[in-house]
């Protein structure tokens, strides 16, 4: 009995220490550099706001932030790899809506399933916009539709990634709009703009934040929102021009499924920090952003949603 006795007592004692150190751990994280990594090219929106969050990241979370890029199948390549990383939060993961809910189910090459994602956060939209270079023959949306009517399939619409928001958006306004135009998948924003400024296609289905960034060379046409956005009050919304077209990308940060719950939401709480800061606030939005922010378990429910919602949509279109 005495044996017994003492064995327990060596078992409770092994289990308390490590019980304590486990807790240390978690308490200490993080207790090297993190490095965030971008699914598409530096220069597009989700690079903008790595980069912008960077500092105050570093910050909040007491350690170094390194952004790294892996490129590739509209996000997929770097998407694919989450469920193999280690589950310990020192490697996070830029992901979008609708990119990581339309690619498994449009693709059977993806690497990865939504639910292969465990979603930190989401901590901003940003809607799709038609643009035009500010010489061209279209000066109102009017015009493009026209135009397209009566020359099917000719005009080109550049925009980030495969069954992305601005892929997904070209086929929702075809079909509201009754026209055919050819969507060209760039890997990013980043690498979208060029092509549009040296003339390869003929506009680009893209995001406010691209506009905000190159008022003099982009003719926005409209704004697919629910009301008009503030920082382009002359800029129409698609609904207001009879079209019922409204869509944009959501970006946050993913992690490996088995990530611990702790961690998680330390990720969570430093990213709803950085949202939080007045002065990263008014930056992002002056770019064209919309901040929100849904948290892990927000999160959870909202991707199931955008699910429904998405397969909704294509039930009705054909992906092009």
């Amino acid at each position: 009995m005495k044996r017994f006795m003492a064995g327990l007592a060596i078992v409770l004692l092994f289990v308390a220490v490590f019980g304590v150190f486990g807790m240390m751990a978690e308490a200490a994280y993080p207790e090297r550099p993190i490095t965030y990594v971008i699914a598409f090219n530096p220069g597009g929106e989700s690079d903008i706001t790595a980069r912008a969050q960077q500092p105050y990241l570093e910050k909040v979370l007491g350690t170094q932030i390194i952004i790294t890029y892996k490129i590739g199948g509209g996000g997929a390549v770097a998407w694919s790899e989450v469920p193999r990383m280690r589950p310990d939060g020192y490697t996070i993961v830029g992901h979008n809506i609708p990119h990581i809910i339309l690619q498994p189910l449009q693709r059977k090459d993806t690497g990865y399933k939504t639910t292969d994602l465990k979603t930190v956060c989401w901590f901003e939209a940003t809607p799709n916009v038609l643009v035009v270079p500010v010489d061209s023959q279209f000066k109102t949306l009017e015009d493009f539709v026209k135009y397209a009517k009566e020359h099917p399939g000719q005009i080109t619409l550049g925009g980030s990634g495969s069954y992305s928001a601005n892929h997904l958006g070209t086929v929702e306004f075809n079909e509201a709009a009754g026209i055919e135009t050819t969507y060209i998948p760039f890997t990013g924003s980043g690498d979208a703009v060029p092509a549009f400024l040296g003339g390869h296609v003929t506009g680009l289905m893209t995001y406010t934040t691209m506009v905000a960034n190159y008022r003099e060379q982009m003719r926005p046409l409209a704004v697919a929102t629910e009301e008009r956005v503030s920082i382009f009050p002359d800029v129409p919304t698609f609904k207001e021009l009879g079209y019922d077209y409204v869509e944009g990308a959501y970006r946050g940060i993913c992690v490996p499924p088995k990530t611990p719950d702790e961690i998680v939401n330390k990720l969570a709480d430093a990213f709803k920090q950085v949202n939080e800061t007045p002065e990263f606030k008014e930056k992002m939005e002056a770019m064209g952003f919309q901040m929100v922010f849904y948290g892990p378990e927000e999160s959870e429910k909202f991707v199931e949603d955008r699910v429904e919602y998405y397969k909704s949509i294509l039930d009705k279109l054909e992906m092009k």
